[in-house]
């Protein structure tokens, strides 16, 4: 008995001394994080913002995050916004012919005519794009939306949701339905932050921006939220975008605002020259402002308050383009001359989806032939001898050939900036367009090669 005891204590102090290593080991050792696209994965983008920017309070909007376990556990995917009584609403999305379920049921709901008196809900979710998911996804859309209705008293075609993630997987919408409740308690008019985390897929860097526009009965605000790294061109949304407002004006001026400043804003962006399923720019008007009423556009007011929208909604697109999967460079494509708009913005999104000339911002070579094959393949009316192209201030091409004091030294110097402007001028006539992109990196490969995994 005695070598038996003397045994198990020797068992006993080595399993001690095992334990004493393991805690070493564990206390050594990094955490190990919940795997993310934006954070296990992904390094900040260079071209971020110093940090999230300080958004007002929107009275009548109160938000909050949960961790739902969509796609990876332990990671905060899902917001809910409570937008008060009384709010007007309006939105544009994505015109992909496969547009996800979601897409579809809030485009039915805004066309309704519904009771504003009731309040209404945004409900998201990242991880899942619940798009091309046959009926299975609008029954998801149904049960997501139905629980936040109940939760909070609303109507369900008050109750408006966006997914965005992975295509074509079935929508795990129970554990969103189980987290609607700590979602609703948590509710908090200073959770817009929290809200731009959790709708993040691929982002290095939550999104958000706001303005402030003066009148004499009083101040309104704006504040946004977005999100958006890769699969980003334009076709309005090819991003999600949520902007709130304390403005008194009507549902159907709302929507006239917004939709005239799509195409210069959100619809003047490219990262890869992919629409996507399922996104969706969603604005919101509580009337809470102690401004008065917007009632007719061509008040100074009404101008003073589009241009502060404008404002927020180009913010928000150039921080998505920004934060493209990989970019290093901000680059605005700046085509005048043009004989017409249309030609002119064919002209830029050549440029700026052309994988030549993304690749050569990428490596800073100032490679303008590429520009000039853009302008050729986009389908615009062009002429070789009218044509001008300029980096920056820098003319390097024109009438046809090369100015005669080309400078390759000043070229290659001028590419080695974070932001380029590329400059196209057709010599054609007088429409012009400006769109915004990025370079295209190997990390733009790395990120989408393993996107699933």
């Amino acid at each position: 008995m005695g070598k038996k005891k003397e045994l198990e204590a020797r068992i006993d102090r080595l399993k001690a001394k095992v334990r004493a290593l393991k805690g070493k080991l564990g206390e050594s050792a990094p955490a190990k994080a919940p795997a993310t696209p934006s954070k296990a994965k992904n390094p900040i983008s260079p071209l971020a913002p110093a940090a999230f920017p300080a958004l007002p309070v929107i009275e009548g909007v109160a938000f909050a995050a949960a961790a739902a376990g969509v796609r990876y556990a332990g990671r905060t995917d899902v917001m809910l916004a409570r937008i008060a009584p009384g709010a007007s609403l309006a939105g544009v999305f994505t015109t992909s012919a496969t547009r996800a379920a979601c897409v579809l049921d809030c485009q039915a709901k805004l066309a309704d005519t519904v009771d504003e008196s009731a309040g209404a809900a945004i409900l998201v979710n990242s991880g899942n794009a619940n798009a091309f998911t046959g009926a299975a996804g609008q029954a998801s859309v149904d049960a997501v939306t139905t629980a936040v209705a109940d939760a909070l008293g609303l109507p369900a075609n008050r109750v408006f949701s966006s997914s965005t993630g992975v295509i074509g997987e079935p929508l795990p919408h129970e554990r969103i339905v189980a987290a609607v409740p700590g979602l609703v308690d948590a509710l908090d008019a200073e959770g817009m932050e929290a809200a731009a985390r959790a709708i993040m897929t691929t982002d290095t860097f939550p999104k958000g921006a706001s303005a402030e526009v003066e009148t004499e009965g009083g101040v309104i605000h704006l504040a946004g939220i977005a999100k958006g790294s890769g699969m980003i061109a334009p076709n309005m949304a090819t991003m999600l975008v949520y902007i709130f407002t304390d403005a008194k004006i009507s549902a159907k001026l709302l929507q006239k605002m917004l939709s005239r400043q799509v195409d210069d804003t959100f619809n003047a962006i490219t990262v890869d020259s992919d629409t996507s399923t399922s996104d969706a720019l969603i604005l919101a008007a509580t009337g809470k402002s102690p401004a008065a009423e917007i009632t007719d556009l061509r008040s100074k007011v009404a101008k003073d308050f589009e241009a502060a929208l404008r404002g927020v909604m180009m913010d928000l697109a150039h921080q998505v383009v920004r934060d493209g999967e990989g970019a290093t460079k901000f680059v605005e494509v700046r085509v005048s001359g043009a004989e017409t708009v249309a030609d002119a913005h064919k002209v830029a999104m050549a440029v700026a989806n052309s994988p030549l000339v993304k690749t050569a911002i990428a490596g800073e070579d100032a490679n303008w032939g590429r520009v000039v094959a853009a302008v050729g393949k986009s389908g615009a009316k062009a002429d070789r001898d009218t044509l001008r192209i300029s980096f920056g201030e820098m003319v390097l091409a024109e009438k046809g050939a090369r100015v005669p004091d080309y400078s390759e030294e000043a070229a290659s110097a001028y590419m080695k900036g974070q932001e380029l402007v590329i400059g196209v001028d057709l010599g054609l006539g007088a429409a012009a367009k400006s769109v915004f992109t990025c370079d295209l990196t190997h990390r733009y490969i790395d990120i989408n090669a393993d996107y699933r995994s």
